[in-house]
């Protein structure tokens, strides 16, 4: 079994794990992930595959090649809060389980920049599977999209047509066609199913919107949102290296950055109005202005390829 190899993503960074093997069983992983993160073993929460799934950390004694992990894969460990059962009904005691943050370890002196996605309408989805896998890849706007589906149509009181803007059966059957745009409310469901803070550096208003700001998620992801697309933010290092894309969430000073951004975009005018921009249908070449004419035009005439006209 030599040579298995796991590479391991954390909130302080990226690491290599060794010394497991394809017959280790998950409580072996567990204990390794333990000793290398500082997590407690009833804390950690792991991602998987691509796009990101939660990974099953149970049972113990099943083996990483029964849960489909080979060497190779790369693994995101968060740290959240243990089960109920787990945790003393002392005030104090849920208080620390909150606030479980290792607050000594930030991101590495470096840039923030963009990574620019294709414009394909599911560019919020392709943006948030980068942060979460280091890649680009265009595949993961289906799952998500699946995901949110499913949250939706599971949580009918709180998805309700004033919300949706829409019925929910209708909002569902919307949100998995690849021509259908993601927003503030997808967002917010894939913050929860995740389990980290999104923050929408919003380019046109000079802001951040932060989804999942008030569940105290250990992390945070950056993307960048200029009234019509999205592209993720990465940490470039100064001294070189692997670039970083998950951030602690207490780490004022990314923050901070991901604002200096916000305002520099909007003073440089790097954003799209979508009340004046113009658009041509690159289907039958008629000329539309904002978003609303061309939502207009989508729905009468079923065109959904769209050029922006500077």
């Amino acid at each position: 079994m030599a040579g298995f190899v796991l590479k391991l993503k954390t909130k302080s960074g990226q690491m290599v794990v060794k010394g497991l093997n394809s017959k280790s069983t998950i409580a072996d992983l567990k204990t390794t992930l333990s000793s290398l993160t500082n997590i407690k073993e009833n804390c950690l929460h792991v991602l998987s595959g691509f796009p990101p799934k939660p990974l099953n950390l149970s049972p113990d004694e099943a083996s990483l090649e029964t849960c489909k992990i080979t060497s190779g894969d790369t693994l995101i460990v968060e740290e959240k809060e243990p089960p109920i059962e787990s945790v003393s009904f002392s005030t104090s005691l849920q208080e620390e389980a909150r606030h479980h943050i290792i607050t000594d370890q930030f991101a590495s002196p470096g840039i923030l920049m963009k990574k620019v996605v294709p414009a394909d309408n599911s560019c919020l989805f392709t943006s948030l599977g980068f942060v979460l896998g280091g890649k680009v890849d265009l595949t993961c706007a289906s799952f998500m999209r699946q995901i949110i589906a499913e949250v939706v149509a599971t949580e009918i009181d709180n998805y309700s047509e004033a919300i949706l803007g829409k019925p929910n059966t209708e909002y569902c059957q919307w949100i998995l066609k690849p021509d259908s745009w993601g927003g503030a409310i997808e967002l917010a469901v894939l913050s929860n199913f995740y389990g980290l803070e999104i923050a929408v550096v919003d380019t046109l208003n000079a802001i951040i919107n932060r989804f999942g700001e008030d569940q105290n998620f250990a992390q945070r992801v950056f993307l960048m949102f200029d009234g019509i697309h999205y592209d993720p933010l990465y940490l470039e290092p100064l001294e070189g290296g692997s670039i970083q894309t998950i951030f602690l969430a207490s780490d004022q000073r990314v923050l901070n950055e991901a604002y200096d951004i916000a305002k520099e975009a909007k003073s440089s005018r790097q954003f799209t109005d979508v009340d004046k921009f113009t658009l041509r249908c690159m289907v039958c070449s008629v000329f539309l202005t904002g978003q609303i004419q061309a939502q207009q035009h989508a729905k009468e005439s079923g065109h959904m390829n769209f050029g922006e006209i500077k």
